[in-house]
């Protein structure tokens, strides 16, 4: 049951990154998010958001394959290879990165991403 959450909520997040929605990357970002990007650059959720709200980062398209998800009690891990294609800071990209994210079961059974590392995969 939880892992077809999970999945659930994976979905709303690829929609969220693709439509800019930062309503719906509010809700699924703790607010304690501690993202490390694929050149190993922390930022928060606050960043994340605010390079939607601005249009800094624009993603053209996601897709997703070798997803994995494994829920442990009140968290679970997704390892997912994602094929991204857009553009940020008006520098275009199309890119294959391996995305490890953990979710935390909330308060009210509302899952967040609490941690998430991404890595640039190449050949």
């Amino acid at each position: 049951m939880d892992n077809e959450k999970i999945a659930v909520l994976e979905d709303q997040l690829k929609s969220a990154m693709l439509n800019s929605d930062v309503s719906v990357l509010d809700e699924l970002l703790a607010d304690g998010l501690i993202f490390t990007n694929h050149l190993g650059q922390v930022t928060s959720k606050e960043d994340d958001i605010e390079a939607y709200r601005s249009g800094i980062a624009k993603i053209k398209s996601i897709k997703q394959s070798e997803k994995q998800i494994m829920v442990e009690g009140d968290a679970a891990i997704v390892s997912v290879l994602s094929h991204i294609s857009g553009e940020f800071r008006n520098v275009q990209y199309d890119a294959a990165l391996r995305f490890t994210r953990v979710w935390q079961k909330r308060e009210s059974n509302k899952w967040q991403v609490i941690a998430a590392h991404s890595s640039l995969v190449t050949g």
